[in-house]
């Protein structure tokens, strides 16, 4: 049975690797580069400055470092612990997916979905009802970098989904953490 969902794995990759082309390449490189999100982030953090007090806000940053840390530790733990061959170095499937881009040999699971979904539910929770909308943007964004790893031969579906409910289990965990460290200090917005 664990065969056959691999098997439904490798083919939902192929499909899904199989629908880019080389003229959107380097666009789907550099969706999956964290330097080219510093404008989205100062752009979030100058949000966060206009909804919540500097003591507040120095408290989300911090819980967003830690959370982003565990999440990406935890990735790294899981590629370790199951050592599951990165499409990109699994021999079965030379010569039917693209390549883009290839890291280490392992890709159970990917930090970029755990990452991107941690932080998109860590601010959904903390932001003010009226800025919820925002969070659309957030999720989206999480989804758009999640497929990146899929078109560049990096991730299979299921290494991103995984990622993304660990994002999103790692991001309730630690906006709980927040809402709890902010009942203590009344006066954080």
């Amino acid at each position: 049975m664990f065969d056959n969902f691999l098997d439904l794995d490798r083919a939902a990759f192929l499909y899904l690797n199989n629908l880019g082309e080389g003229s959107t390449d380097s666009f789907w490189l550099h969706i999956t580069s964290t330097w080219i999100w510093l404008p989205f982030y100062a752009l979030l953090l100058y949000l966060l400055y206009r909804i919540f007090t500097w003591r507040a806000l120095l408290y989300i940053v911090i819980f967003a470092a830690l959370g982003v840390a565990t999440s990406d530790q935890l990735a790294g733990l899981f590629k370790e612990g199951i050592m599951r061959l990165r499409p990109c170095h699994d021999p079965s499937l030379n010569g039917l997916m693209r390549v883009v881009k290839c890291g280490g040999p392992y890709g159970f699971y990917s930090a970029h979905a755990s990452n991107t979904f941690f932080l998109a539910t860590f601010l959904y929770r903390l932001f003010p009802a009226r800025y919820r909308r925002v969070s659309i943007v957030l999720f989206l964004w999480a989804a758009v970098i999640s497929y990146s790893r899929i078109y560049l031969g990096v991730h299979y579906p299921f290494d991103v989904i995984f990622g993304a409910v660990m994002g999103f289990l790692l991001g309730g965990f630690y906006s709980t953490l927040v809402k709890l460290v902010f009942q203590n200090n009344q006066n954080t917005q």
